[in-house]
């Protein structure tokens, strides 16, 4: 799409808008009703492209990806008439006699622009989000995950007229023209890196913006877990989607006392969960690109590897990869992994390393592996990051019960459920004044000894 033709969308979006039509509460909920009958239908169609685009199986694609959207859609039908009404607040003493309100009101003409790691999912779910809060919008997904942009335009196309909801595809130079024009909000899922660069177009047009984005999350295990649990769960939510996961385990912290038996059960989960030879496992995906793929060998140390390190450069297909003896020196270390890399650092002070974890930037998820309560309380209490799990990893964001997002350098705003609708809402708060009785002592002169008295009566 050209520039022109991108204006051109978004004055048909801005018209429609205007309109007042995405106003009602049962429009929006009879686009909502659409929306999931769509990804219904066309569930086979979901799971073969992200197949295609990232070797999901569909047992994967559906758990990870479009049941997501689905309870995401779902809890926007149930909940929307509720979320839009307005609600009444305390009015102060000296505002009497009103009636103070807080009403949501729609941002207006939006843009949601997703990654190609869970490529339904991200674009999909900010999507229900939007349509419930009564926008209209204007979806960019992923170039590096063609065929699920493809099924994307394809629902979205026999869903909604495009002045409502409309997907634009292309890459870098329809980022750019998108990013030129002046949206009411602008809703980001990727890197830190391209994430600083929509902020900057943001700051032209002072829009406002929820960006998603990601960051090395740290797993700590300390010596009172339960070992061949954390592992079996540490193993799933690393090698989940191949690593390719925002909160995935980046790296694992773990005590020096029980570093031997978790490196011991990680290596016996990994050959449970996946095989002896994942490399033949078909349930098992794929990195996305080759450029990722050469990325991703670079940083393997094959001296620290007690696992894995395998690969197929025809298939852009990495085994498991577990590296211990990890240091801070190491590549791995520089940048979020992003790939089925694991690898473990030790540390013997718990509290020297949770004060160590203060000085590195703010992850979008931490973990932490414990049944001590103390530790636990630090690590929930003390430390900054967007969420996470005890005792768990990765579940906390399949919920529509709680926000999900980052904080720092991991990302700004938050999106599932209630915050999904308020993220895509303003806030108006208005006071309606009643025209029975007008106390006068607002008014000049300020003479009045009597009202002196009131307002310090009042104002306090």
């Amino acid at each position: 799409m050209t520039s022109p033709e991108i204006q051109h969308l978004l004055e048909g979006q801005r018209a429609f808008y205007n309109s007042g039509a995405t106003i009602d509460i049962k429009f929006r909920i009879a686009q909502l009703r659409k929306l999931y009958a769509a990804v219904t239908k066309y569930q086979d169609e979901i799971n073969n492209a992200l197949r295609e685009d990232l070797g999901k199986c569909h047992y994967e694609g559906f758990m990870c990806e479009s049941g997501l959207v689905l309870t995401e859609i779902s809890y926007m039908i149930r909940h929307t008439p509720k979320f839009a009404k307005r609600k009444t607040v305390a009015t102060p003493l000296a505002q009497f006699p009103s009636h103070s309100y807080r009403q949501p009101v729609p941002r207006g003409c939006t843009l949601i622009m997703s990654p190609w790691n869970y490529p339904f999912l991200l674009t999909l779910e900010p999507l229900a989000d939007a349509i419930a809060a009564g926008n209209t919008a204007i979806i960019k997904p992923s170039a590096y995950s063609p065929a699920t942009s493809r099924i994307v335009e394809k629902i979205v196309g026999e869903c909604f007229s495009p002045e409502y909801v409309a997907v634009v595809m292309g890459g870098r130079a329809e980022n750019t023209a998108l990013l030129d024009q002046k949206f009411d909000f602008v809703f980001f899922t990727g890197s830190q890196a391209v994430g600083r660069e929509v902020l900057r177009h943001c700051a032209e047009h002072l829009t406002p913006a929820v960006l998603e984005l990601g960051g090395k999350s740290p797993c700590i295990v300390d010596a009172t877990a339960n070992i061949p649990l954390a592992a079996k769960r540490i193993v799933f939510g690393k090698y989940l989607n191949c690593g390719q996961t925002c909160v995935a385990p980046d790296y694992i912290l773990c005590d020096k006392s029980v570093r031997d038996a978790f490196v011991s059960a990680v290596i016996d989960q990994v050959r449970v969960q996946y095989g002896d030879d994942p490399l033949a496992n078909s349930n098992y995906g794929k990195i996305v690109n080759e450029k990722h793929f050469e990325r991703l060998c670079s940083l393997i140390d094959n001296d620290k590897v007690v696992l894995g390190g395998k690969s197929d450069r025809a298939a852009c297909r990495i085994a498991p990869t577990v590296m211990d003896g990890v240091t801070w020196d190491d590549a791995v270390m520089d940048e979020e992994i992003f790939g089925p890399i694991m690898p473990i650092l030790t540390y013997d002070d718990f509290d020297a390393m949770i004060d160590s974890l203060k000085e590195k930037d703010k992850p979008l998820a931490l973990y932490l592996f414990s049944s001590d309560k103390r530790h636990i309380r630090r690590v929930t209490t003390e430390l900054s990051y967007g969420g996470g799990c005890i005792n768990d990893v990765v579940i906390h964001l399949a919920t529509s019960e709680m926000g999900f997002g980052g904080v720092g350098e991991s990302g700004m705003g938050s999106y599932h459920g209630r915050d999904g609708f308020d993220a895509f809402s303003h806030y108006k708060s208005i006071v309606d004044k009643k025209t029975w009785l007008d106390l006068p002592m607002r008014y000049q002169p300020y003479k009045s000894k009597l009202y002196e008295t009131l307002l310090k009566l009042v104002l306090r």
